[in-house]
């Protein structure tokens, strides 16, 4: 029976340091961090994940590598009470992201507002990388106001939205914007996504 006990307890610890490693691999931290990053730690790169669209015309970190992670379609759907352009997933992503950079290099994975971004940068992790960071307040910020609890975001939503508060639903805290880091609309051909330089035969 003791030796059961034993072996449980060791499945068991072997099982939360396992879930606790995986959860290292995957470093939540804000854009300041990651520009400090940038600036202070060999081997760092910055990736942006979101669209050709989101990239061109509503900017971009200077010097942040496009690699998108989902691509815009023609196809025009409802979602809740919005229409939108339906995205599908890039099939490439991973594979162009493992030619460009290696599985120890640090990357700092940046979307609008870091729901994409964990999406990618878990991919990143599962398929070997070992230094991976996921941007959690994105580029423009997440929809004013939000909170991680849902009850709480639901119910200061319905008062923001009553008294028609001032940037409800608008993206103005927090992100890459936010903080004032280095951005531009200049579309640099050593940071776009290399299949579309392929196209231009560059």
């Amino acid at each position: 029976m003791s030796l059961f006990l034993f072996a449980s307890a060791c499945l068991f610890i072997s099982s939360l340091y396992g879930s606790i490693a995986y959860s290292e691999e995957i470093k939540k931290i804000m854009s300041i961090e990651a520009y400090d990053q940038l600036n202070t730690v060999p081997n760092t790169f910055l990736i942006d994940v979101r669209t050709k669209a989101e990239y061109q015309y509503v900017g971009h970190p200077t010097n942040a590598y496009h690699f998108p992670y989902m691509l815009l379609s023609e196809k025009l759907i409802m979602n809740g009470e919005k229409y939108e352009y339906m995205t599908l997933k890039n099939k490439s992503f991973l594979s162009e992201i493992a030619k460009a950079f290696k599985k120890t290099d640090n990357l700092l994975i940046l979307s609008r507002d870091g729901v994409i971004s964990a999406l990618a940068a878990k991919e990143l992790s599962n398929e070997g990388f070992k230094n991976v960071f996921d941007i959690k307040d994105g580029f423009e910020g997440s929809e004013f106001p939000t909170y991680e609890d849902e009850t709480l975001n639901k119910y200061y939503r319905q008062l923001a939205n009553r008294y028609k508060v001032y940037g409800y639903l608008q993206r103005r805290h927090y992100g890459w914007q936010f903080w004032g880091l280095p951005w531009t609309y200049e579309m640099n051909t050593k940071y776009l996504y290399p299949p579309d330089l392929k196209a231009l035969g560059k």
